[in-house]
């Protein structure tokens, strides 16, 4: 049904490193956050949104590893690319992106033309699509809720990316109609009231937020780690 790809792209290479490097120490940390995931459902998973706080957070990266690290598992997942205003996907899988989500949703186009397969085996992506004007009204609407329903029937997982949730209500709009939530922090970058606030509003929107996942945390070379992974592809 969808066109596999073949050529493995430095994009990809930088980003997708339980992919690229699956023995580093930041491979086995995705799969730890896959475990705990899993834990913190003890139901099937079927949705889950991925967002941060603010801008250049890493929240793009850890959708797409996350994704990738639960297609490893066996699952057939889709990564939905929901930040129609600063999409990253099609860039990380290099995948095309003239239809894509905001396609489907004012119906420029059929969902089998819209999902591409990445290089990765079980691992589809369906990118953003042309950036829309009211990205916040599309992802709130009925069309949405059809095309998840539909989306259901053919995968295992949806991962959601979505915009950073202090700038724009987009996550919050999304994270109502998923069955989890993870907020991406960057340890180097955060300021604490931004975390607690991206919380506040995930809390207001009866967001079922299972985790935070800390970004960019230094490792001491003492640390266990080191000792029994290596450092392999940091």
């Amino acid at each position: 049904m969808f066109k596999k790809k073949n050529k493995k792209s430095s994009s990809m290479a930088r980003k997708i490193v339980v992919a690229t490097h699956p023995k580093s120490i930041n491979a086995e940390q995705y799969r730890t956050i896959r475990t705990n995931i899993n834990f913190s459902m003890p139901d099937q998973l079927r949705t889950l949104l991925v967002t941060s706080a603010s801008p250049g957070e890493g929240k793009s990266t850890t959708a797409s590893n996350i994704a990738t690290v639960f297609s490893q598992e066996g699952k057939k997942v889709l990564l939905v690319d929901a930040d129609m205003r600063k999409p990253t996907s099609h860039y990380t899988f290099k995948v095309r992106n003239a239809h894509g989500l905001s396609s489907v949703l004012t119906k420029q186009c059929e969902v089998k033309d819209a999902v591409q397969s990445s290089e990765i085996e079980n691992l589809y992506i369906l990118p953003s699509g042309p950036i829309p004007p009211n990205p916040a009204e599309l992802l709130g609407s009925k069309n949405m809720e059809a095309l998840t329903s539909q989306l259901l029937e053919q995968f295992d997982l949806i991962v959601f990316d979505t915009p950073p949730i202090l700038s724009v209500a987009d996550a919050q709009i999304v994270s109502n109609k998923v069955d989890s939530t993870v907020l991406v922090i960057n340890t180097g970058k955060s300021e604490k009231e931004s975390a607690v606030k991206a919380k506040e509003l995930l809390d207001a929107a009866k967001a079922n937020t299972i985790g935070v996942i800390l970004n960019n945390f230094n490792i001491e070379k003492n640390h266990y780690y080191y000792h029994y992974y290596g450092t392999d592809g940091e």
